[in-house]
């Protein structure tokens, strides 16, 4: 069953600065593809997963993809609003989010389907 998680991030500077995974977008359009990329597919994943001192020992859930998820962003003045639709687990929908933009994201809304 899917989930749409309601993102905003309110400085998209501090989301690109958030480091060695973070966003490199521009705009609420390129956000969205970044986002939709690191959930359909692992290559975020397995980047960060090269980084870890003990790679073994990471919960193989992590790895899990959603090749159906599907994100629109939306600009507001600077701010910018996504709504993620993807049948991924919670911890693995905030680790994307985490590794792309540190702590400057806010989750504002989750609801089923």
């Amino acid at each position: 069953m899917a989930t749409r998680y309601f993102i905003a991030i309110p400085d998209p500077d501090a989301a690109r600065a958030a480091g060695e995974f973070a966003f490199t977008a521009h705009g609420a359009d390129a956000f969205a593809m970044e986002l939709q990329e690191a959930l359909r597919n692992d290559r975020l994943f397995q980047r960060w997963l090269a980084t870890q001192d003990q790679p073994d020992e990471v919960d193989p859930l992590l790895s899990a993809t959603d090749p159906a998820a599907s994100v629109s962003g939306t600009q507001r003045e600077t701010r910018v609003e996504l709504v993620a639709n993807t049948s991924l687990h919670g911890d693995v929908f905030k680790h994307r989010l985490r590794l792309l933009a540190g702590g400057a994201w806010e989750l504002r809304d989750v609801r089923a389907g």
